[in-house]
This record gives C-alpha cells, structure tokens and sequence, in this order.
C-alpha cells in the first residue's frame, strides 16, 4: 500500500513537472494571454483622475491649452494606464582580484629539572634513554593562502513598453511591462518592474533604467532550445540533495 502511494505521488509529481514543456511539445510555445497580464488591467481600470481638466471650448481651440490632447501638452506618462518607454542599456565590467597569505609557527618546551628530588628518582626507575628533565615538548606550525578572482562583463541593449500599474500616494509611478518575441520554436520575454518619479520621464515619454527604483528586469525565454540546455529536474533536485 504504502509502495503503491509512494508511486502515484511520484507519478503525479512528475506529471505537475511535465506540464512546463508540455506547452511546446511538437509545437511553437504559446504566448502569455495579454489580458492576463497587469498592464491590461491598469488600461481597463484607469482609476480616478488626479486633475480634473478644464474643458471650456476656447481651451479646447488654443495651442496653450493645459489640456494632454493639445499641440503642445504634456503627453508623458503620468497616470495609471499611461505608456512610456524604458530604455535598458547595460554595459557594465567589474574585475576583482584578492590574494592572501598567513602563517604561524609555536613551540613550548617544559623541563623540570629538580622538583624535591622526585625527578632523579624517576630518571633511576625510567629505561636507559629515558630522561624525565624534559617532560613536555610541543611544536606547531600552520600556514594558509588563499587566492581569488572576479571578472564579469555584461552588455544588453533593449527597447520595452511599460505601463504605468498604479500611482503611489507620493505620486511615484509603479511600472510594468512584458514582452515576448517567438522566433520559430523559440519563445523570447522580456520583463521589466520597478518604480519612477514622473519628473524623470523626459519629454520623449522615455526612462532609462538607471533611474528606476527596485528594477527587476528578466531577458530569457522557453522552447526546445532552452529545455535542451537546462539539466532536468531530477538532477536538479539530486544536486541540491546530494552532499557529494
């Protein structure tokens, strides 16, 4: 009984694994439905208006209009559903190189020559050889090194659309966007989250990524390519539990 649970746990465990590459299995990978996706339901749900706009007709029909819609308003974005884009261009190197080098070296000697005569009592009972005017000499020496070196170079260089998911209380911007890209049974996504001040969107409706808090960007992808290059689970999980 217990054999027979321990089987079907195992079956279903791996059937719950499975379901991952179950989606591109003799087919392209599917697309993330975009309606799921945060940034659709910030676009249905714009919540309330931060200003309410004067919409008098001779408004309307100047150029100096405060109005978005005007030639010459401020169309960046700055409420929830807003568009604007960020810029991601990385291009970082770090190299780090530490060395170091200890050592250490005792020794203790400890003799009793004469203690009320005992010891030349001892020395008469002891073996030929034998002497009791060194009772305990110790040495040590240890010595360690050690040395280590980092060096890391990225560069990417990427365009997304991101949507403005909420307004925060102090008026910063919290910002979402996903895009995938499907080159034959290859799905690429890229993912960026993170939160902006509206002052640091320039007059394009753009922001790079050094001027965005708690950044969270993801460049990868799934397909047959990437199933391909990753180990399997199980031998995943054995690396994890294994000690050797």
């Amino acid at each position: 009984m217990n054999l027979t649970l321990k089987f079907l746990g195992l079956s279903a465990l791996t059937a719950v694994l499975g379901c991952a590459r179950s989606d591109h299995i003799g087919s392209p990978p599917s697309f993330t439905p975009a309606q799921e996706a945060p940034e659709a339901r910030a676009m249905i749900d714009p919540g309330l208006p931060a200003v309410i706009e004067d919409k008098r007709p001779v408004d309307a029909a100047s150029l100096w209009s405060p109005s978005r819609v005007s030639l010459l308003g401020d169309r960046r974005a700055v409420v929830r559903g807003d568009i604007l884009t960020v810029v991601i261009e990385i291009d970082e190197q770090a190299e780090i190189s530490n060395s170091s080098d200890r050592s250490r070296s005792g020794s203790e000697n400890l003799s009793v020559p004469g203690l009320f005569g005992l010891p030349q009592r001892l020395n008469q009972k002891l073996p030929d050889g034998a002497s009791s005017d060194e009772l305990v000499g110790i040495n040590s020496q240890s010595s360690s090194s050690g040395d280590g070196s980092v060096k890391r170079q990225e560069k990417l260089e990427l365009r997304i659309a991101a949507t403005v998911i909420d307004v925060l209380p102090n008026g910063v911007l919290s910002i979402s966007g996903s895009q995938e890209l499907r080159v034959n049974f290859e799905l690429r996504e890229l993912l960026v989250t993170g939160f902006v001040r509206p002052e640091d969107v320039s007059r394009q409706n753009e922001i790079t990524y050094d001027k965005i808090a708690s950044a969270r960007v993801s460049y990868g992808g799934r397909g047959q390519i990437t199933d391909v290059q990753q180990p399997r689970v199980g031998q995943q999980v054995l690396d994890a539990v294994l000690p050797f």
